[in-house]
């Protein structure tokens, strides 16, 4: 098996990190190689944070290489759009439908990307290309925290680990009194994926 390169971003407070974290364990229980790195934007709430996760036979670096990025998961629109040319032409991206504007869009010194200009680069960057209405499934769940596992979810589908060992590490990693919301994120994110395959 070659290495398979992810890389996780969002903004602050969406779970970026500790969706990098249960997709580095989901990596070792399944017998790979893993290493992860995190990088932080300056303001911890509201700044960009991206996650790069690798699985192989023998992995020797926690960065990606440019270029090489398998699977993209985006958990706010214009982040995704912005790592988008470190994709592989044959990759896939599974991106939340939420915009989260940045203070230059808020103080107007710049604008967000209409929904057709977002539309545009993503088919450019590659076919697979998931729009998930994640945020929405998370809110029907009671929880919009949950975002993250309801994006993991979806791209669990497009890997070849089992259900249960993705629910054997949420179990792990997640605080008990959140376990059972998180398992059916997880699930939900994985329907919502399944019906559009």
């Amino acid at each position: 098996m070659e290495t398979i390169n992810f890389l996780i971003t969002g903004v602050g407070g969406q779970g970026t990190i500790l969706a990098s974290d249960i997709l580095a364990a989901v990596g070792l229980a399944a017998g790979h190689d893993v290493k992860k790195s995190d990088i932080l934007g300056l303001a911890v709430r509201g700044g960009a944070v991206v996650g790069h996760v690798r699985w192989g036979p023998v992995v020797h670096s926690p960065i990606v290489p440019e270029g090489r990025v398998d699977y993209l998961v985006a958990f706010e629109i214009l982040e995704g759009l912005r790592w988008l040319d470190q994709l592989r032409s044959e990759g896939v991206v599974l991106v939340n439908q939420q915009e989260i504007h940045p203070v230059t869009v808020s103080s107007g010194l710049a604008e967000y990307p209409s929904q057709e200009v977002a539309d545009r680069a993503l088919q450019a960057a590659t076919d697979e290309v998931y729009r998930v209405p994640g945020l929405d499934i998370a809110r029907r769940l009671g929880n919009a925290r949950v975002l993250n596992v309801v994006m993991l979810g979806a791209l669990s589908v497009l890997l070849p680990v089992a259900k249960e060992v993705w629910e054997s590490v949420l179990r792990e990693r997640v605080p008990e009194r959140y376990t059972e919301l998180n398992l059916e994120a997880l699930q939900s994110g994985r329907e919502w994926l399944e019906e559009r395959r």
